[in-house]
């Protein structure tokens, strides 16, 4: 069984920054792994995924420049670092991986931004 686990969320105040791991157990081999976004009263959308393959993609124009996806292989443990946060930014982060054809979801780690 497949678990992800977030954390590392929590209050910053604008222009601060925050680091978000996505802790994943029972994986035999992600095929992707990936940050997604849900603001208050919106859509989850993703931001920016890791491949086994190598390298990582940004999906959202509003992070690019400030945040970075990475990968420990180590320590199966996927970071999402988020630099000069800003208000819109605020929401809960959710971690997402697919393997051998099915898709894991985290349970989400809450960001707000504000001063």
């Amino acid at each position: 069984q497949v678990q992800l686990v977030e954390s590392g969320g929590g209050l910053v105040e604008p222009g601060g920054s925050l680091r978000l791991s996505c802790a994943l157990s029972g994986s035999t081999g992600s095929v992707v792994t990936a940050w997604h976004r849900q603001a208050p009263g919106r859509q989850r959308r993703e931001l920016l995924a890791w491949f086994s393959s190598g390298g990582a993609t940004n999906y959202a124009d509003s992070v690019r420049g400030r945040f970075t996806i990475s990968r420990d292989t180590a320590k199966n443990t996927v970071y999402l670092q988020m630099l000069s946060l800003k208000p819109e930014d605020t929401g809960v982060y959710y971690c997402r991986s697919v393997e051998k054809g099915r898709t894991y979801w985290g349970q989400g780690t809450q960001v707000t931004v504000s001063s």
